[in-house]
């Protein structure tokens, strides 16, 4: 690129930037203007030529009519034209004032006629010209009609050939009339068009910014509570217009959006809190243990037993982390399912195999029910997460010496996997919110007892992740029941049926 085409750009920029810079209210009015001073011009402009048209079109009929009555009066025949000897006059008798006319000024008033050979010799003309001729078109073959000028005047014209019964052109006849009143109301409707359209474009641009001004004070208003809108007062919201047209619908979205903002702003804001108190506990109790172990010396036994009680805390900080960097993998969408056919039942019994020796340390037995070759389409490691969680849960809620009931079976619309304890069980009011991250039932309870709050908020996660549908039920000291439904696969259930 030369340096002059550079120096162009450069010089373009700031129109541009002033053009980018201007205000919607100015950008509406502007467009409108120009759209609706194109629909003025386009119209005036047809009515301009419509009503021209209609002009040209009763002289050009006059004239018809004086031509019919030249004819009538000097024995012209048109078609059958024998020349201009016979042609004495062609207005008539002379008036004595038509004699006092010739040689001066053109009446403007009258009509016009002349007669002309075929070589454009005037042949005779009509007292009214006086020393003027009209306009004429050699070698015309049809009759014409078009403007001209006489004597400073402008004139309708009409130029008709004169043919013998051969055919061939002797000469015309050209009668013509004065344009003079027409020509003023049609130059009059001109200029008062040019005079006040520009007035019409101002005032459109005027009253169509003012309609557009108050047309966008809800947009005015989006701006204003958005400029006020912070952190510490996320509750602003945006008034809603009166209309419900398009800015009543923005508006409406954007407070959702914002109900959703605030929403997940004290979501991470609570968790933020909770997982820095849960975090804070055990390396609060490390650190206790450990300023006491270094203040004196102490019995080897004793010391074993603090360092495994913290190892147990940091084990159990550590799964936490583990937990709430999973939950942020899932939030953050990274984590992605591999799913696979899994027969239900195999995968429970394993599960069940590896959770019984917690169980039975609080002589709880579990039992399952269930068909042998029931499939699922799920990720098994996903999956045996999910079960885990809900298993460690019946047992550390349940009391020593229950059953805890494990049934599988297949509906029309889903395979059903049950999850059923004896223990305390959840008050109806609270069984929702037991899937939010770090929540407990019982307030009072801390950590070392209650759990860390994640299990079931992983559960609903991952099922969530899988299209697992999780649903609980429950009663307050007579058990819960946790539902897994896993969508139907057709494939399985016809290889189930084969089976």
């Amino acid at each position: 690129m030369n340096m002059d085409s550079q120096n162009t750009l450069k010089k373009g920029q700031p129109s541009f930037k002033g053009w980018s810079a201007m205000s919607l209210r100015n950008r509406i009015a502007l467009y409108y203007t120009i759209a609706t001073g194109f629909l003025i011009v386009l119209i005036l402009t047809t009515i301009y030529f419509m009503v021209e048209n209609v002009v040209y079109k009763q002289f050009d009929d006059e004239i018809k009519k004086e031509i019919s009555e030249i004819i009538s009066d000097e024995n012209i025949s048109i078609h059958n034209f024998n020349g201009f000897a016979t042609i004495k006059n062609i207005d008539g008798d002379e008036t004595d004032h038509d004699q006092e006319s010739r040689g001066k000024k053109i009446n403007v008033d009258t009509d016009f006629a002349q007669l002309v050979n075929s070589s454009g010799q005037i042949m005779n003309k009509s007292t009214s010209l006086s020393f003027y001729t009209l306009v004429f078109h050699p070698n015309q073959s049809s009759t014409a009609y078009f403007n001209s000028n006489v004597g400073g005047t402008m004139v309708r014209q009409a130029q008709i050939p004169l043919t013998n019964q051969k055919g061939i052109t002797l000469g015309y006849l050209i009668v013509a009339l004065p344009l003079k009143k027409a020509i003023i109301v049609l130059h009059d409707f001109r200029d008062i068009f040019f005079i006040s359209f520009p007035a019409i474009i101002f005032t459109l641009f005027v009253l169509t910014r003012s309609i557009a001004s108050k047309s966008i004070q809800p947009i005015e208003k989006v701006i204003a509570t958005a400029e006020k809108m912070s952190q510490a007062n996320l509750d602003q919201r945006i008034p809603l217009p009166y209309h419900h047209d398009e800015l009543y619908r923005l508006s409406a979205t954007i407070n959702a959006f914002l109900d959703r903002i605030q929403d997940a702003f004290q979501r991470e804001k609570h968790f933020t809190a909770d997982a820095s108190h849960e975090l804070k506990t055990p390396l609060s109790v490390v650190k206790g243990t450990l300023e006491v172990l270094v203040r004196k010396p102490r019995e080897k036994e004793y010391y074993e037993s603090k360092v495994q009680f913290c190892l147990k805390e940091l084990n159990r900080m550590g799964q936490m982390i583990e937990q709430l960097l999973m939950l942020a993998r899932y939030e953050s969408s990274k984590m992605n399912p591999h799913i696979e056919t899994v027969v239900l039942a195999q995968h429970i019994d394993n599960m069940i195999e590896r959770i019984r020796p917690s169980a039975l340390t609080k002589g709880i037995s579990i039992t399952v029910e269930h068909t042998e070759n029931t499939k699922i389409d799920a990720d098994p490691e996903l999956l045996d997460m999910i079960v885990e969680n809900i298993l460690s849960n019946a047992i550390k809620y349940s009391p020593s010496g229950s059953i805890i009931t494990i049934v599988i079976e297949r509906t029309a619309k889903a395979v059903v996997c049950r999850i059923m304890d004896q223990g305390i069980g959840i008050p109806e009011e609270k069984q929702q919110a037991i899937f939010e991250r770090f929540y407990r039932i019982d307030e009072s309870r801390s950590s070392s007892t209650g759990g860390l709050g994640l299990g079931l908020s992983i559960v609903k996660k991952l099922s969530d992740l899988q299209h697992i549908k999780v649903s609980v039920t429950s009663k307050r000291n007579s058990g819960t029941t946790f539902s897994l439904n896993f969508p139907v696969n057709e494939h399985h259930i016809i290889q189930d049926f084969s089976t």
